[in-house]
């Protein structure tokens, strides 16, 4: 059984079309014996259960499906990044992989030093004729999650904590604003963000203290897009007997019963594609956008929350879904400005 969704990895396909023919008939064997790709996550660390730790579940598919590894680092101080995308790059790593919008300018400068290097970085755009710009369109994932609040908050106020105070950011809690809205145009939608800085992706206990103080105004549903910082988010809503919103991976497990649901990001299926075709001599550089269309994002619905996620509510989510891919809906993106 395929694991990853057709349409994603044909949005990669499509981008690939005018590769070198040469370079993909290469004996597969002489290819992976000289392969070497490497993965730098941002701050928040690999193991975040949230945006880096999907980065590293689609470095581990490829490693388990080819037998070969993948080079790691994580970064602890912004003066790393470019250090360490240096150090792989004169080491005869092929293609490194940025995770976070916040290695763009580390990604620049580095593909400009080494232009034989491929580059990949996910939540960042770079205009270089050797970077690979992974995004996604999280304004309708997230709108989905917003529809789903609403549905189940019985005092029509919801709650959304963001990490650090960027578009990216904004973006997802704008979606999730317009999605309460659509289910129920006078829900009160509430909003935090952690801070301005790096630091805001791994608070759990700012977290914590903002959720409390959302469900002290009557919130019962909080949606996070903090990575680590989610943790505290989610952790206090569960104390209170109310309900969180996970992101970027599947949190639902986290706490059976109390997360309503998750904003699926597939920062795995994007890490796990861009080094296999460069691995197969089928990358090319250039922008991709995933969204719900191409199975890029989506609301995540398993066993964890199954009892939360009433048949007429699974039957509305799914018709908005359809409408968005059709084009029938459309979710207004953040614009910074």
């Amino acid at each position: 059984m395929e694991f990853f969704p057709t349409p994603l990895a044909l949005a990669f396909r499509r981008l690939a079309v005018g590769a070198i023919c040469a370079t993909v008939q290469l004996a597969p064997r002489a290819v992976a014996a000289d392969f070497s790709p490497a993965i730098i996550f941002d701050m928040g660390g690999k193991f975040d259960k949230s945006f880096n730790q999907s980065a590293g579940d689609g470095a581990a598919r490829f490693k388990k499906e080819t037998g070969i590894e993948v080079r790691e680092f994580e970064v602890t101080n912004a003066a790393q990044r470019e250090q360490a995308m240096t150090r792989f790059a004169q080491r005869g790593t092929q293609i490194i992989v940025a995770i976070g919008f916040s290695q763009a300018s580390a990604v620049e400068a580095a593909a400009k030093k080494f232009p034989h290097v491929k580059f990949a970085i996910v939540d960042g755009s770079v205009d270089l004729p050797n970077v690979q710009s992974i995004n996604f369109r999280e304004h309708e994932s997230s709108f989905l999650c917003g529809m789903t609040a609403a549905m189940a908050s019985k005092t029509g106020k919801v709650g959304f904590i963001g990490g650090m105070d960027i578009p990216l950011i904004r973006k997802f809690a704008a979606g999730y604003a317009a999605g309460a809205k659509f289910v129920n145009p006078s829900a009160e939608v509430i909003q935090n963000m952690i801070g301005t800085t790096a630091a805001a992706w791994n608070d759990p206990t700012k977290g914590s203290e903002l959720a409390k103080s959302q469900i002290g105004r009557g919130v019962d549903v909080i949606f996070h897009a903090a990575g680590n910082t989610g943790g505290g988010v989610m952790q206090a809503a569960k104390d209170a007997g109310k309900l969180s919103i996970g992101c970027d991976s599947n949190q639902n497990y986290l706490h059976p019963g109390s997360v309503l649901t998750s904003a699926v990001k597939r920062v795995d299926v994007a890490v796990y594609q861009t080094i296999l075709d460069a691995k197969n001599g089928t990358w090319k550089a250039g922008p991709i956008v995933l969204g719900l269309a191409e199975q890029g994002v989506d609301y995540a619905l398993d066993e964890f929350n199954r009892k939360l996620i009433t048949p007429a509510m699974e039957a509305k989510l799914n018709q908005a879904k359809a409408d968005i891919i059709a084009g029938k809906l459309k979710v207004a993106e953040y614009k910074a400005k």
